[in-house]
């Protein structure tokens, strides 16, 4: 077995600590009067409908448009069903950009409305609901720009944008300009060809094509191996930078919460209790192993913290909702099944007569297969629950999109806490074993499953 310095275990197990108390407490510094958040804890995550309640609101098509941006007399009513979808994929966009993945998004098309259910923020003493239906309300700002970042064109130069197929088989967005955007299409593919000019919405990054050739017809299409989904969203979200009505707030509410804020209280208090019978468990069964296991196990969960609260303060905090914590919560315990199939092969080593360095190498080495097909099976379906659930929509047609936030949720701390388990559960806490073995009052068969001498 390589060795490893028996201070690489203290400064792993310390740097392990550190890190889970910065995740779960967070770090705030004052400037003035005005506390400032540099790193996201416990207390910034921002709770789902199902947990802190939300807002529910109700968009109508206000008003046509005239190319120009000006409002005419034009009946609302014969807005089509893909102009309205287009505006439902600017709330959406923006919902995503802001980290609010535990949203419930609704077109009716006959009656042409949009109802969008979405979370409290995070920070509620300071949440103005009103403001935040608006902003999503707020008529959306194509732009295409260059390289520097500079806009050189913007979404009134948009006729409209479709989904193609190609005499290949591949999946396209066809883009077609008035005649105003026709001339100034053709300057910029001249200018920046073979050259990324990105496509924003406000300023989320839709897409960054590159520049193929000169185009003088005001036709192009965007390529980038997109799947059907992903090119009628990409559709949508440019229509609806162009769309020919402005949208307004026709009602909004309140929702109350399905689980209050005293029952996540008691389901923190049943986590800590649950933890420290976990520890104690692992400790007086497995020992030196076991106590390994433990600080591993804290690190898994301070990792999977981190990934929901986005860590710093300049990332929105990822939406949590109780399937999420149950994904958090199936993590952790395939966490301390990974160190228990780990600990149990060094007990059978003993038996079979390994020494105690023996024991160590073989029963690390011979756990690892089995840790990792069963973790590779969860980040497998995790990441299909993503893809199917997630802000993509996939498969949403038949799965329906008022599940969308919720098993979303599950999915992506169910991965977030596999990956977590990969790197402390499975990684550092082979580094720690096989590192504090070398401490001299530690190096006992019994303290590591092992017969007593």
């Amino acid at each position: 077995m390589k060795r490893i310095p028996k201070g690489v275990f203290f400064i792993v197990a310390i740097l392990i600590v550190l890190f889970a108390v910065s995740a779960f407490v967070g770090v705030r510094y004052y400037e003035g009067d005005v506390q400032k958040t540099a790193v996201k804890g416990l207390s910034d995550i921002r709770w789902g409908i199902d947990i802190r309640g939300g807002v529910e609101a109700t968009f109508k098509p206000d008003a046509m448009k005239s190319e120009d941006g000006s409002e005419t007399n034009e009946d609302v009513s014969n807005i089509t069903d893909e102009q309205l979808d287009s505006a439902k994929s600017i709330i959406e966009t923006r919902m995503v950009s802001q980290g609010i993945t535990d949203y419930e998004l609704f077109s009716d098309n006959n009656s042409k409305r949009i109802i969008v259910r979405f979370p409290w923020k995070e920070n509620d003493e300071n949440f103005d609901p009103v403001k935040a239906v608006d902003d999503l309300a707020a008529t959306a700002h194509l732009s295409f720009r260059n390289p520097d970042g500079e806009e050189v064109m913007n979404g009134s130069a948009v006729q409209s944008a479709s989904a193609r197929v190609s005499n290949e088989g591949e999946y396209l967005v066809l883009l077609d300009l008035n005649d105003e955007g026709k001339q100034i299409f053709s300057d910029v593919t001249e200018k920046y060809l073979s050259k990324p000019i990105s496509i924003y919405m406000d300023d989320t990054l839709l897409s960054a094509p590159t520049v193929q050739a000169h185009i003088t017809d005001g036709s192009a299409q965007i390529t980038g191996n997109f799947t059907a989904e992903e090119a009628q969203k990409l559709a949508n979200q440019i229509n609806g930078g162009a769309l020919p009505f402005t949208l307004t707030v026709a009602s909004y509410s309140g929702i109350s919460p399905t689980l209050g804020q005293n029952s996540l209280t008691a389901m923190g208090y049943a986590g800590i209790i649950a933890f420290v019978l976990i520890a104690l468990f692992m400790i007086i069964r497995y020992r030196v192993p076991g106590l390994v296991a433990v600080i591993a196990l804290v690190g898994q969960m301070a990792l999977s913290v981190v990934a929901i609260t986005r860590y710093f303060g300049v990332f929105n905090s990822f939406t949590m909702t109780l399937p999420g914590i149950a994904g958090l919560i199936l993590s952790v315990g395939m966490g301390v099944d990974a160190n228990i199939i780990t600990a149990e092969r060094i007990k059978e080593e003993f038996r079979s007569g390994k020494s105690l360095d023996s024991a160590v190498d073989k029963g690390t080495k011979n756990s690892l297969s089995a840790i990792i097909d069963g973790n590779m099976t969860v980040v497998i379906v995790s990441i299909i629950l993503l893809l199917v659930f997630g802000p993509t929509n996939i498969l949403s047609l038949i799965f329906g999109q008022s599940t969308t936030g919720t098993i979303y949720a599950f999915g992506y701390t169910l991965l977030m806490g596999t990956i977590s388990n990969f790197i402390m559960g499975v990684w550092l806490s082979r580094v720690m074993l096989k590192s504090i073995i070398n401490v001299k009052c530690l190096r006992k068969k019994w303290l590591f499953g092992g017969v007593g001498e």
